[in-house]
């Protein structure tokens, strides 16, 4: 395999739609609802929402193990709704991890290969190299129940990669891991899919495991889209508040825009006024709002509006502060605090941020 899997494939959904019945009304509903999207070849993709928000059922279509009931999915070109999941060219790795308990590792890597009648000589050499590959040269023959959980996704993810799918698919799996793990795991599966080059569509709730893996986000709620895009698209211009919020920690600060121009809107808020960077041409009077990261946020003597503190918690790396300004609580977090003022609970201070950092609803 020499670490080089076949040409990866690209995914394509042509308005795919989801129909279940609710168990408890009888009534018919939109898991998934017009769900369109292109990814390229070799691209790492995530799908990311809250429980119920149609990720791994698409996931699922797009495996084989539901059926959509209005559009249609194409791999490297070719439709494939059709097809049963063991005639795709993908792969899955599960949450469960769904390993052979009565197989050794290389037997479980191996299982793939063997029903689809791979030569004797070709799987041993196909089955060490990608051991190697996900760091477990030497535990041929562990039984799975003597490994620790992430050796065990190390297990899971060899062998749907032992087969070289054209497209690698996720359904959560890091959630049986402890957080440091997860961290360790995610990094491993990024080095792994780049080196290889291949497609990988993942599944997660976890906006921060999307973040730092992803080459794009599609973010879904209610069955749809609602936004996709490079996590730092999704982070710094989000196209709604549910977005802004699911994706890391927001402020929001309702205003109306006083004035507008030279990719500048001057937003009139209860206790000052701010500027914001923007392309969209916001009318006199428009209700908008400005949503800032507490990162962005700089606390001091003078700035730009009044506030209060409300908490002052020390926390090593930065400094946290919730201060209100008028009516709103806002989140700052003002990193590496050594040599800083630092402003205490009842304190009355400034905020201050640049108008490129904040975004404009």
């Amino acid at each position: 395999m020499a670490n080089r899997a076949k040409e990866p494939k690209g995914v394509k959904l042509d308005h795919i739609s989801k129909i279940y019945q609710d168990p408890k009304t009888g009534k018919e509903f939109y898991a998934v609802h017009d769900v369109a999207l292109d990814i390229a070849p070799g691209s790492f993709v995530t799908l990311l929402g809250p429980s119920g928000c149609g990720k791994t059922t698409t996931l699922r279509m797009i495996a084989g193990f539901e059926s959509p009931d209005e559009g249609e999915i194409y791999l490297g070109g070719e439709p494939i709704n059709a097809l049963t999941p063991n005639k795709r060219d993908t792969a899955m790795v599960f949450q469960s991890y769904a390993l052979f308990p009565h197989y050794n590792v290389f037997d479980n890597v191996a299982y793939g290969l063997r029903l689809r009648k791979v030569p004797k000589d070709e799987i041993k050499q196909r089955v060490t190299d990608i051991l190697a590959l996900v760091e477990l040269s030497g535990m041929e023959q562990r039984m799975t129940n003597q490994l620790s959980g992430g050796q065990q996704q190390r297990v899971a993810l060899a062998r749907a990669l032992v087969v070289e799918p054209g497209v690698l698919l996720f359904d959560e799996p890091l959630s049986n891991l402890d957080a440091k793990l997860r961290v360790q795991m995610r990094t491993e599966i990024r080095r792994i899919q780049q080196t290889l080059g291949i497609t990988a569509i993942y599944v997660t709730h976890d906006q921060s495991e999307a973040m730092s893996i992803s080459d794009q986000i599609i973010l879904m709620k209610g069955g749809v889209i609602a936004q996709m895009g490079s996590p730092t698209e999704i982070y710094y211009h989000p196209v709604s508040e549910f977005v802004a919020d699911f994706i890391g920690e927001c402020n929001f600060l309702k205003g109306k825009a006083a004035s507008c121009g030279s990719g500048q809107t001057v937003v009139q808020l209860p206790t000052g006024t701010a500027a914001v960077n923007t392309e969209k041409i916001y009318a006199a009077g428009a209700d908008c709002e400005i949503v800032v990261r507490p990162e962005a946020i700089q606390i001091a003597d003078e700035g730009m509006l009044p506030c209060k503190v409300e908490l002052s918690c020390f926390m090593g790396s930065y400094q946290n502060y919730h201060v209100r300004v008028g009516d709103t609580l806002v989140k700052i977090t003002d990193n590496c605090p050594v040599n800083k003022k630092i402003y205490n609970v009842g304190e009355q201070c400034f905020i201050s941020f640049d108008p490129a950092c904040a975004h404009l609803l």
